[in-house]
């Protein structure tokens, strides 16, 4: 399905955060902290389970345990197989991918793809940082050479068009909040990105084990991401969220519609009262997501969908309570 989304204009918007940043990140604050602290307390502050060094109580084998955690000793006592289980580090390192490339510049609903880009970046980093664990970043805002790291301490680095920016794992809140800064004040640029080459400065250079976060609407071509976050998944507890927009998965009947490519530019003009037509955009637009889900399966990675016309903070509150219900049936009898 090409990567085309219904717009009135062909001119990117300016980023919707870049001059109210604070204003409306300290309301973001506040409402993350309201909506998940009491909610989601545990021993974890990630949304996933970080992996652990130190040698933890023994349980019985179920399929899917990894079998390098084989507990021999006890298996042989009981003649059962057993799995040893492993004590979380005490401080976890999460890392952010962030697609801001120009499809993320996009929205009919409530918000625009980007602000939910921001937002669940927002709720991630609260979750991390509360536990005074590290958090650092990597924004894409379209193909390109990639930036050296730097300092977001103060001034936020500068991204323009085809550049990736990394933004170092710190800990404290002070720090978390000036990555946040430099995310809602990354100004997004036309032409196409490279979300496999985002995903990349995630392997590259290798990292301490913790947990890696994909923020994107994944319109790119399956291929071009699905083997770094293979890749990643090997050293990695994975959690992709994909931004979606409902205009993306079927087309209203409002007679002519002007659609543009937001990283190409091409414009189009669709007939929207042919049922045909709709119904094969609607088809497509399934198939699409399908194969977006069947590639983050395939990768190992946990899958959370947030739309922008859906209250996307409810969303992340279901999705972190399912996965800690799954891992405790998953850990006890």
């Amino acid at each position: 399905m090409a990567r085309a989304a219904p717009v009135t204009s062909p001119t990117p918007r300016p980023a919707p955060l870049a001059d109210r940043s604070e204003a409306v990140l300290s309301r973001l604050q506040l409402l993350v902290t309201r909506k998940l602290d009491g909610l989601l307390q545990g021993d974890y502050a990630g949304l996933l389970p970080g992996p652990g060094s130190e040698a933890g109580e023994s349980r019985e084998y179920r399929p899917g345990d990894d079998v390098r955690r084989m507990d021999w000793p006890v298996t042989a006592r009981t003649t059962t197989p057993h799995v040893r289980r492993t004590v979380a580090d005490r401080e976890l390192e999460t890392w952010l991918a962030l697609d801001l490339s120009a499809s993320l510049d996009f929205g009919t609903g409530q918000w625009l793809k980007r602000e939910v880009v921001v937002a669940a970046a927002a709720a991630i980093t609260h979750l991390t940082v509360r536990g005074g664990n590290r958090i650092g970043a990597v924004i894409g805002t379209g193909g390109g050479a990639s930036a050296p790291a730097r300092r977001w301490r103060g001034t936020p680095p500068p991204a323009g068009p085809g550049v990736l920016t990394r933004l170092p794992a710190r800990s404290g809140r002070k720090e978390a909040q000036g990555l946040l800064r430099t995310v809602a004040g990354t100004a997004i640029q036309p032409g196409r990105g490279d979300l496999g080459a985002l995903i990349e400065m995630l392997n590259r250079p290798p990292r301490r084990r913790g947990v890696a976060v994909v923020v994107s609407d994944f319109l790119a071509p399956a291929e071009q991401w699905a083997r770094p976050m293979r890749k990643l998944r090997v050293r990695h507890d994975v959690l992709a969220i994909e931004v979606v927009d409902p205009r993306e998965l079927e087309l209203p009947d409002v007679g002519v519609l002007p659609v543009v490519d937001p990283e190409s530019g091409e414009l189009h003009e669709v007939q929207t009262a042919d049922p045909r037509l709709r119904q094969r955009y609607a088809e497509a637009a399934t198939a699409q997501r399908a194969t977006i889900a069947a590639a983050l399966r395939g990768a190992g990675a946990a899958h959370l969908r947030l739309r922008t016309d859906r209250d996307w903070l409810l969303d992340m509150v279901r999705f972190v309570a399912a996965q800690r219900h799954a891992r405790t049936r998953g850990t006890t009898r």
